[in-house]
């Protein structure tokens, strides 16, 4: 009966945690104004990247999905295969002096076959 009740004690704190917790708040660059701490920054990468992501940093910009706001990021550790200019990407990090620095090896570029609708012609073998 004991370990019952502490089972499922056990089972609300968790469902708590995981539904009320400290997620990371997911925001655009226009967004990050006045926004203290770490968030998850979801945009589109804009311009050329430039510098080494193992060494003083990449730099680049991400600007709202669609939107017209800009951030300039700075980044340092593995960067995607698929990261380049017009990528729509998420990163962790804080806004610093005006410059989010992102949290090493937290970039991930969302696969933008994942967001196109699937082909709803069907084709017939005649």
């Amino acid at each position: 009966m004991i370990a019952l009740s502490v089972a499922a004690l056990l089972a609300v704190f968790l469902l708590y945690t995981s539904i009320a917790g400290g997620g990371t708040p997911s925001l655009r660059p226009s967004q990050l104004e006045g926004r203290a701490g770490r968030v998850s920054l979801v945009g589109k990468v804009v311009g050329k990247p430039d510098g080494n992501p193992r060494g003083s940093g990449l730099r680049f910009r991400l600007r709202d999905v669609e939107g017209k706001a800009t951030v300039p990021v700075l980044y340092r550790g593995s960067v995607p295969d698929l990261f380049r200019t017009d990528r729509d990407v998420v990163v962790e990090g804080a806004l610093v002096g005006g410059v989010f620095v992102a949290v090493p090896d937290t970039l991930v570029t969302k696969c933008p076959s994942k967001y196109v609708p699937k082909d709803s012609g069907s084709r017939s073998s005649a």
